[in-house]
């Protein structure tokens, strides 16, 4: 049974396929990062399931509403659209980390994942986890896979240190993060 699932790329939204603006509520601000697009179409073409996985604790905090997250989500789906790029499906945590009494989906939490899993029928251990922060990348740890950290001037330097110490690469852009999950996904078929 293990052969009917397949490999996907979780992917964190803002500072790792659009500009972090904080709170996006605009879709006119929706700005792609240079490479995501292409990076996107690369695993597309590989037949690899593209997951966004993004904590949108705005939501919650009431700085934007649901409304504008679609927007701004149709507006990202759009633009990569122009590029021959699509994502398949998109998870999010509205939840405030203080206000909602903990949940299990907020990211470093495993429910949008483990949803994700489920649903699409995916094999965590082959899959991709990128983002610009630990909490993106943590769920690699609990469930296997390739896991990167991407190097922006936004990702604390102490998030460097711990993907270090978990074995987990760090990357310039999501473009390179996918060049060398690519590269080593023959091998992640192996991985016990």
């Amino acid at each position: 049974m293990t052969d009917k699932k397949r490999p996907a790329a979780f992917l964190d939204r803002d500072g790792t396929i659009i500009r972090d603006t904080v709170y996006i509520r605009d879709p006119d601000d929706v700005e792609l990062l240079p490479d995501a697009a292409a990076a996107i179409k690369r695993l597309n073409e590989q037949s690899i399931v593209v997951v966004v996985v993004t904590n949108q604790s705005g939501i919650g905090r009431g700085l934007l509403s649901p409304a504008e997250y679609e927007a701004v989500r149709a507006r990202i789906d759009a633009e990569l659209a122009e590029h021959g790029a699509r994502i398949d499906a998109t998870y999010m945590c509205p939840h405030h980390p203080d206000l909602a009494g903990g949940c299990d989906c907020r990211k470093p939490g495993l429910g949008m994942y483990r949803r994700a899993i489920t649903e699409h029928q995916l094999d965590a251990k082959r899959s991709l986890f990128v983002g610009d922060r630990w909490r993106d990348v943590a769920a690699s740890v609990s469930l296997g896979g390739f896991a990167t950290l991407l190097d922006t001037p936004s990702t604390p330097d102490e998030e460097f240190d711990r993907a270090s110490h978990q074995g987990i690469g760090i990357a310039p852009s999501l473009g390179d993060a996918v060049d060398r999950y690519l590269h080593a996904l023959p091998a992640l078929g192996d991985r016990q």
